[in-house]
């Protein structure tokens, strides 16, 4: 999926109205993205909403997925790539982020994530992370959305919050709009709350 800035034709570059964002990555104007996990966590549609969310911020996005052969339990993965210009290639070269779901997404993706990148991963169900110099953070997100809000399935809107709480790749409205639209119907006010828990987190509070 390739969306220039507000879905019409490409534009020349990011237009001034783009909306502000602060975090660890908020102040690069080019970013890849990684999601990683198994199927059935919501890994390609964690990615389809971030990208919704970047042409609300009027930002070009390309986005690609794979996903393993099992409709559950597979493999599955997501790239995103946001820039304010024009994205001549769309593949991910090196990740700035990757949010990993899983063991096996933890351990097979690391290496694709720069040196000054960061690592977010949910620590309850990945309790031995591999090494990683950059900044790490481990938020049990899968515990959270089952103890506290009562749903396992909203672990995906959970960690979006997160992850855009912590880094700023996107701004918070943005993806609120995104969540809503994407969500089924009859879903959208216990994803809210998910969104909501997931944007307080603190990176302090789970290094």
């Amino acid at each position: 999926m390739i969306v220039p800035p507000g879905g019409g034709a490409a534009a020349p570059a990011v237009q001034s109205c783009a909306p502000a964002r602060s975090g660890l990555l908020a102040d690069r104007d080019f970013v890849e993205v990684r999601f990683g996990g198994s199927g059935g966590q919501g890994v390609l549609l964690m990615g389809v909403i971030l990208a919704v969310a970047a042409n609300r911020d009027h930002r070009c996005v390309v986005q690609t997925e794979t996903y393993g052969p099992e409709a559950r339990g597979g493999s599955s993965r997501s790239d995103v790539i946001i820039s304010d210009q024009p994205i001549d290639y769309p593949k991910l070269d090196s990740a700035d982020l990757l949010v990993a779901l899983s063991v096996p997404a933890a351990n097979g993706y690391i290496k694709s994530l720069r040196r000054n990148g960061v690592f977010i991963y949910d620590s309850g169900l990945i309790t031995e992370p591999p090494a990683f110099n950059g900044t790490t953070i481990g938020v049990p997100f899968s515990r959270i959305a089952k103890e506290e809000i009562g749903r396992i399935q909203t672990t995906n809107s959970l960690a979006l919050g997160a992850v855009v709480g912590l880094t700023g790749i996107v701004s918070v409205d943005s993806l609120r709009k995104a969540i809503i639209e994407a969500v089924p119907a009859g879903t959208e006010e216990i994803n809210a709350k998910a969104l909501a828990r997931g944007l307080a987190v603190r990176a302090d509070d789970y290094r």
